[in-house]
């Protein structure tokens, strides 16, 4: 599956904010609001996106970004020359998306959930579209879920006078590749804009439209203009102090999906120690080892796949190990093998963290 962000909007309700960069740039707390949407395609185990961007804009995000290498993704840029409307992303992404499946997120929209990671997943593995359906207020600024008695789908409205629901679709879609030949038909609306809402209306018209409901422990939040800018920015310090858990850490969540090892993840650490976003990824680089330490079988597999030393040992030491704490007594021969290896291990790491050489602990050739 390949991810889109559409991050287009110059912002022009934010102005004068956004005169000197565009919207996604702008900070939300403490970190560029283009942070948030990335965050959950990563999170949805998407590592090929595009991002769109205005004119004029690409350098700075590419600055920001690069090709994604170190987050170990795959990032491209495209530039919306005209805002024409969401669907449009499919038709400037048509040569990206080639013949994937395709998730969308709007460039504004910051998803959080102690679940999100579960929900992503769910969504990709799901053969139909799926959208999303939130409560809000007042839902008449967006795209408008009607559901029937049995909370099944039944109409999507953009922007109505007089909502039929209070649920509404927030910025984030997962798509077949048939999206693009349908995004291709999209005729403009009354606005003069592409609706994203008329691509998923034909999904609704075919049956193969899946609207997942997001209850009250996710929060959404739509950073497109200064008050729900500034609602935003206190959102997410509110939820970072409550946690101690930085919202949408690029660095964390590469690792966590298993796109850096631990050895890239200090790195860039390293490379913003002199700040608390780079304190915070070097404190979560040092819990690894505090985890590490409760295991010495798999201590020592993480340092093989750090150093990029001989792997099998410790993987096979590693696997015994397990199997021993899974079986307990009824495997006495993996006691045979594995604890003994494990104590000689952790005694030899022992030896070496006292002598303040914790990267000889198995020597160049990785050796047991």
């Amino acid at each position: 599956m390949k991810g889109i962000i559409l991050a287009a909007g110059k912002g022009t309700r934010m102005y004068p904010m956004t005169m000197p960069v565009c919207k996604p740039l702008i900070p939300v707390y403490d970190k560029p609001l283009i942070y948030y949407p990335l965050a959950v395609l990563m999170q949805a185990g998407i590592k090929d996106i595009l991002i769109i961007v205005p004119p004029d804009e690409m350098y700075s995000f590419i600055k920001l970004f690069g090709d994604g290498a170190d987050l170990g993704l795959n990032i491209s840029y495209r530039i919306q020359k005209v805002q024409r409307g969401i669907a449009d992303a499919f038709i400037i992404g048509k040569s990206f998306i080639g013949n994937d499946e395709v998730c969308l997120i709007l460039g504004d929209n910051i998803f959080y959930g102690d679940c999100l990671k579960q929900s992503l997943l769910k969504a990709r593995a799901n053969e139909d579209t799926t959208v999303f359906g939130y409560y809000v207020d007042d839902p008449r600024p967006f795209g408008v879920v009607e559901f029937d008695e049995n909370n099944k789908a039944i109409s999507i409205e953009e922007k109505p006078a007089n909502p039929k629901s209070n649920y509404i679709v927030p910025g984030l879609y997962f798509y077949p590749n048939s999206v693009v030949d349908i995004a291709a038909d999209v005729k403009p609306s009354q606005r003069g804009e592409l609706e994203i809402t008329s691509v998923n209306n034909e999904y609704l018209k075919r049956g193969e439209l899946n609207v997942v409901t997001l209850g009250s422990d996710f929060t959404w939040l739509d950073a497109g203009s200064a008050q729900t800018l500034l609602i935003s920015a206190n959102t997410i310090s509110d939820i970072q102090t409550k946690t101690g858990k930085l919202v949408a850490c690029l660095e964390e969540i590469a690792y966590d999906m298993g796109y850096i090892n631990a050895e890239q993840l200090l790195k860039l650490g390293e490379g913003m120690a002199k700040t608390t976003y780079g304190e915070y990824i070097l404190n979560f680089y040092e819990g690894l080892g505090e985890e590490l330490n409760r295991s010495p079988a798999l201590y020592r597999y993480a340092i093989h796949q750090t150093e990029g030393g001989q792997k099998s040992n410790a993987l096979g030491l590693s696997v015994l190990y397990i199997i021993h704490i899974a079986c307990g007594l009824c495997a006495p021969c993996l006691s045979f093998f594995c604890f003994p290896a494990c104590f000689q291990l952790l005694a030899k790491r022992q030896n070496l963290l006292q002598a303040g050489d914790d990267a000889a602990l198995f020597g160049e050739g990785g050796e047991g």
